[in-house]
C-alpha cells in the first residue's frame, strides 16, 4: 500500500497513557500528554460515567494499520469483541522499546529517554508508577529479553517472564482466572519475529497474526467469565507497524506511514449487577 504524508494518522500514541489513567480514575503520569478524547468518551459512554477497576492490555508486536486493513478477516476474533477502533501515529524511531516507552509514560522519546533500539529501565513516571501510587496492583507478562520485560523493571510490582508465547499466554490466563490484579499487560512478539524473517504478508506471518487474534479472544472470554464483578477495559494495543524489504524480509523503524500508522482496538465489559 502506498501512502502520502497526508495519510499519516494525526493522533499520537502518547495520548493513550492519560486515557488509561482516566479510565482508572487516577492521576496520569507526570509527563503524560493529554488523553485521547475518543478513548475517554468511549469509556464514559460504555461504563455510564463510572470508572473501571480492571484493565487488560494485550500487546501484539508490529501489527501495522495496513496489515489490519488488508487482513481484517484474520483479526475477526478481535473486531467482533471490541467496539472502538482508534487510528494512531506511533513515535520515531518506530521500534519496540521507544514505542512502549511512549505508550506507558505518555511522553515523547526525548522525554522518556529511549531514542533508539535499546532497553534501559525508564526512570521517569510511568502508568505503572501511577497505578502503584493509587494502591492498584499491576503486572507485566512477557517474553524473555523483550522490551516489555526490561524497560519497566525496578518497580514494586510483579513480572512474569517466560521463554515462549505459549507460556506467556498460559500465565496470563491463569492470572485472569485468579482475579487479583487490577492492570494486566501481556506482550506477544510472535508476529514481529515471524515478519522479520519471512515478510509481513508471508503465510507464516499471517498465521502468527491469526494466533494473536485467537489469544486475544481467549483472554476476552476468560474475562467475561471471571471478571463479572468488575468494570473492565480490554485493549488490543500494538506498538508500531512494519514494511517489506528486499529478500522477502520485514522491517520497521522508519519515518513512513507503513511503520507509523497503527490501530488500537478497545472493548468494554461493564460489571454485571
Amino acid at each position: 500500500m502506498d501512502y502520502t504524508d497526508e495519510m499519516i494518522n494525526r493522533l499520537s500514541l502518547d495520548s493513550i497513557c492519560a486515557a488509561l489513567s482516566y479510565a482508572m480514575g487516577i492521576p496520569a503520569p507526570k509527563e503524560a500528554a493529554a488523553p485521547a478524547n475518543m478513548l475517554t468518551e468511549f469509556i464514559d459512554k460504555s461504563f455510564h460515567g463510572e470508572k473501571v477497576d480492571r484493565i487488560f492490555l494485550y500487546h501484539p508486536d508490529a501489527v501495522a494499520e495496513w496489515i489490519f486493513r488488508k487482513y481484517t478477516d484474520y483479526l475477526q476474533e478481535v473486531t467482533s469483541r471490541t467496539a472502538l477502533l482508534l487510528p494512531l501515529r506511533t513515535v520515531m524511531p518506530s521500534v519496540t522499546p521507544v514505542c512502549f516507552g511512549t505508550l506507558y509514560t505518555g511522553a515523547q522519546p526525548a522525554v522518556h529517554g529511549i531514542r533508539k533500539y535499546e532497553k534501559p529501565v525508564i526512570t521517569i513516571d510511568t502508568l505503572f508508577d501511577a497505578l502503584l501510587r493509587a494502591e492498584k496492583k499491576p503486572v507485566i507478562v512477557a517474553e524473555t529479553d523483550c522490551s516489555m520485560s526490561k524497560i519497566f523493571l525496578e518497580r514494586n510490582m510483579d513480572y512474569y517472564i517466560f521463554d515462549t508465547v505459549a507460556e506467556v499466554n498460559a500465565k496470563a490466563a491463569e492470572l485472569i482466572m485468579a482475579d487479583t490484579y487490577d492492570f494486566i499487560a501481556v506482550y506477544n512478539g510472535n508476529y514481529d519475529a515471524t515478519m522479520h524473517k519471512n515478510g509481513p504478508e508471508a503465510p507464516a506471518s499471517l498465521a502468527a497474526l491469526k494466533a494473536n487474534a485467537e489469544a486475544f479472544a481467549m483472554f476476552y472470554e476468560l474475562i467475561k467469565s471471571h471478571w463479572r464483578q468488575h468494570n473492565t477495559l480490554i485493549g488490543f494495543a500494538t506498538d508500531h507497524g512494519c514494511h517489506e524489504i528486499d529478500g522477502n524480509l520485514g522491517s520497521h523503524g522508519l519515518d513512513m506511514a507503513e511503520d507509523l500508522n497503527i490501530v488500537h482496538l478497545y472493548g468494554a465489559y461493564p460489571k454485571e449487577y
